[in-house]
C-alpha cells in the first residue's frame, strides 16, 4: 500500500469530506479512500471503461441500451502545426 499525503486542502472541503463520511459510517481517510477509489474506476460503483463509447453503452444499458458505432481508435484530424 502507498502512503498519500495532501497538503493545503481547504477547511471547507476538509469539512465537508468529514460530514460524508460520519453519514457513510467511516473514518475520514476510509471515505477519501473509498472516493478516490470510485474516481479512478476502483470502486463498485465506477467500473473502468475503455472509452467514452463503452461508458455510454454501460450507463444506457438499464434503460434499453444505445447503438452508437465503433470508437475510432486513431486521431480524428491531424494536429496542428506551428511552424
Amino acid at each position: 500500500m502507498t502512503t498519500l499525503t495532501i497538503p493545503d486542502v481547504d477547511d471547507d472541503v476538509a469539512r465537508r469530506l468529514h460530514t460524508r463520511a460520519v453519514v457513510h459510517g467511516r473514518s475520514l481517510e476510509a471515505e477519501a479512500r473509498a472516493i478516490l477509489a470510485d474516481a479512478v474506476g476502483g470502486g463498485a460503483s465506477n467500473p473502468v471503461y475503455g472509452n467514452i463509447a463503452d461508458a455510454i453503452r454501460a450507463i444506457m444499458l438499464p434503460i434499453g441500451g444505445v447503438d452508437l458505432p465503433a470508437f475510432p481508435d486513431e486521431p480524428a484530424s491531424d494536429p496542428l502545426r506551428f511552424d
